[in-house]
């Protein structure tokens, strides 16, 4: 119940020998058609890998035949030769699907530096391969072949009464701090809708899922979520009926990433409610989920109320910093900026954590998802290249 769900898709996850642990590490997603509209989004990160790079260009004219991704490394920062991997790549797939180079997506993720001969090899070599296991049936093994430090596959289904589906894939368990998206993400529909259409659904559905999921403020080089319309259903989805069903996708595959984030042991809702601006509620957010001292906190079990108000008060967000009320799983634990209820009843046992920011100026509101900051989140980081 993946990327294949919807009807015109077919996918595949093979071993390359990219990881070392012989895990499946290719993944090829394609679009059967009859359309091969596409839209996708991408890190703002100034620093793009090659495969960013390269799916920016192809995706312009609004078709996208197939997507390759690979695990076990990021091909940023690898200069000409990286680049050259990529658009070998992107021609290998063509080339056994008998598409253009410029219908196919290249998507990498990994090891940032890593991209060699030894990383061109093991996927040109496995493209054939990647190929010839497609099936309607691929969508799990696809999931699988993405990921890195995930401990599970992220996948995700939506039906509509009016016929048409969507599926999709995602991988993340770090770098969690988004420019449009968050991760790789592949989303296929069946729906009959041109670019255009994809595009504004898409965008107005990762500015408030994907692009929400602060995990660890880092953001990465690589991320690019693509969404992929075969039309086989023969529907022509109702625009607004498909943002909403693409943007309930994305919200339970970008809960998904959150709740894998690495070592993490609280998932923290960041609600802010009653701001001036939706811009300002997310900013607001954004500061608080990036508070290592308030992560910290939260790990070690404290309800540390005051760290939240010193996080948002480092914005220029409208409001009144002694006119806040600050909610720890329920409990009301200040109000208008004083203590209120006794830090002693909020119980931060559970791995659920919600933090609610009452801001007093207008009406607008967001939710921020973060982790908390663990001793095995500093572990699995100080030892990933190793």
């Amino acid at each position: 119940m993946s990327v294949t769900h919807p009807a015109g898709f077919v996918a595949s996850g093979v071993v390359a020998g990219l990881k070392s642990t012989g895990a499946r590490d290719l993944a090829l997603v394609v679009n059967q058609g009859p359309s091969i509209a596409a839209a996708a989004v991408f890190t703002s990160n100034r620093a793009k890998a090659n495969p960013v790079l390269w799916s920016e260009q192809a995706v312009k004219d609004g078709r996208i035949a197939a997507v390759v991704l690979n695990s076990g490394g990021a091909n940023c920062f690898t200069g000409s030769f990286g680049f050259q991997t990529t658009h070998a790549t992107a021609e290998a797939v063509a080339t056994a699907l008998e598409v253009s180079a410029s219908d196919v997506l290249v998507c990498s993720t990994g090891l940032i530096g890593v991209g060699d001969q030894t990383f061109r090899d093991a996927i040109l070599d496995n493209v054939p391969a990647a190929a010839a296991a497609l099936s309607p049936d691929g969508g799990a093994d696809a999931a699988q072949a993405i990921m890195t430090t995930d401990t599970k596959p992220k996948q995700s289904v939506a039906e509509s009464a009016a016929g048409w589906s969507i599926g999709g894939m995602a991988k993340g368990a770090g770098m969690l701090a988004p420019g449009l998206a968050t991760m790789l993400v592949v989303i296929t529909t069946d729906a009959d809708l041109p670019a255009d259409v994809l595009d504004r659904a898409l965008r107005a559905a990762t500015r408030v899922t994907f692009d929400r999921v602060d995990s660890d403020g880092c953001m990465s080089t690589n991320d690019t979520v693509t969404l992929l319309a075969s039309g086989a259903s023969g529907v022509a989805a109702d625009e607004g009926e498909f943002t909403a069903a693409l943007t309930d996708l994305c919200r339970d595959l970008a809960i998904q990433l959150q709740k894998d984030a690495e070592g993490a042991s609280h998932d923290i809702s960041i609600e802010v409610v009653n701001a001036a601006s939706e811009d300002d509620a997310v900013v607001v957010g954004r500061a608080v989920s990036r508070s290592n001292l308030l992560k910290a906190a939260i790990f070690g079990n404290d309800p540390n109320w005051g760290r939240v108000l010193a996080a948002l008060g480092t914005t220029d967000a409208v409001f009144d910093p002694y006119e806040i009320d600050v909610s720890m799983n329920g409990v009301m634990v200040c109000r208008r900026g004083e203590p209120f209820e006794s830090r002693d009843l909020v119980d931060l046992a559970p791995r659920a954590t919600t933090i609610l920011i009452d801001l007093k100026s207008g009406d607008a509101e967001a939710t921020i998802y973060t982790n908390d900051l663990t001793h095995d989140y500093v572990h699995e980081n100080s030892a990933y290249a190793s």
